[in-house]
């Protein structure tokens, strides 16, 4: 008899071992699995990380009172059982989470990039569409080049070196200083437009001269511009802005200046997006300062041959008449 339950006691406790193992294995899986995908969310989270698990923000509350000795207890493969599922739903909530971040960002990124199109569509369309006093191409609106390739190369056939030389243009007056902050009503229009504030701040920088410019308060846009073109050379906005300083010359009656900054755009952003425009509108400041025709035709030369692909039929159109007025030899 004895020798009988000493052997029912062995088997159930070789069953009770094997099922205790089966239920390990089973949480051992869980626990690796587990762990693949926390070291998979700490790489989503923490780019460039060291792979490692970083430690945890909230420590174990204090003064928590101890189990009483006795208190029953589930088995502790029940428990571990119930963390370990515990710590499933916890990161497939953290997952979804980060999906739902990064879709948002994705929304953010794409809004931000239409947003910027659409102003570089408009300021555009109102650079190009306001009048240039005194020339008879800038009566209407001079040729648009939004619609053109971009320019991030100069083409096959442009020379190395501009053929403008630096020789045909006027040597450079005084500018006249900018309007002090003592002139009450001089200071409250300057107050009245508004400056833009984004994450660009060059772009910021722009946008304001532009409507300092579009104010006509040309002194003040001018030194706006300046600021641009010497704090963000590389910034694609550097060649908006120094066209666009010529632009405020060349309203405020200022041709001499003007054809000067024209100049300074082609030779510094010959790359730039609006050095095209730059060479157009040196025709309109040559014009302005009597300049012969010869080197007026110089610059339409230069315009056709350095961007041939880069401006509009409009514009080809605009230079057509300029050469026609001024008598240029065919190319």
């Amino acid at each position: 008899m004895r020798t009988k339950l000493i052997g029912i006691a062995l088997l159930a406790g070789l069953s009770m071992s094997s099922t205790m193992a089966t239920a390990q294995t089973a949480i051992d899986g869980r626990v690796d699995r587990l762990e693949r995908e926390m070291r998979a969310v700490q790489r989503k989270v923490f780019p460039g990380g060291n792979g490692q698990y970083f430690p945890p923000e909230i420590s174990p509350q204090t003064g928590v009172p101890a189990t009483a000795p006795g208190t029953p207890a589930t088995t502790p493969v029940a428990d571990l059982n119930g963390r370990v599922s515990a710590l499933e739903g916890q990161l497939a909530a953290m997952t979804g989470q980060i999906e739902q971040t990064q879709h948002k960002q994705q929304q953010f990124e794409e809004a931000f990039a239409a947003y910027r199109r659409s102003t570089d569509a408009r300021l555009t369309a109102l650079e190009e569409g306001a009048s240039t006093p005194g020339s008879a191409a800038a009566s209407g609106s001079p040729g648009t080049f939004g619609g053109a390739p971009p320019l991030g190369t100069t083409p096959a056939s442009a020379k190395p070196l501009p053929i403008v030389k630096p020789a045909t243009l006027p040597k450079p007056a005084a500018a006249t200083p900018a309007p002090t902050a003592a002139d009450p009503a001089r200071a409250r229009l300057v107050a009245a437009v508004e400056r833009p504030a984004t994450d660009d701040p060059a772009d910021d920088g722009y946008v304001y001269g532009y409507r300092l410019w579009q104010a006509k308060l040309y002194p003040e846009a001018q030194a706006q511009l300046k600021q641009v073109v010497a704090k963000y050379p590389t910034h694609r906005r550097a060649s908006w802005a120094q066209n666009l300083l010529g632009r405020s010359y060349l309203d405020e009656g200022k041709p001499s200046l003007a054809s000067l900054a024209f100049y300074e755009n082609y030779k510094k952003f010959h790359d730039g997006e609006r050095a095209p425009d730059s060479l157009y509108f040196l025709t309109v400041a040559l014009k302005k300062l009597g300049k012969p025709s010869a080197d007026i035709c110089q610059v339409y030369d230069e315009l056709l041959e350095v961007y041939p692909t880069k401006i509009t039929a409009e514009m080809k159109a605009d230079v057509a008449r300029g050469r026609a007025q001024e008598k240029c030899k065919a190319n």
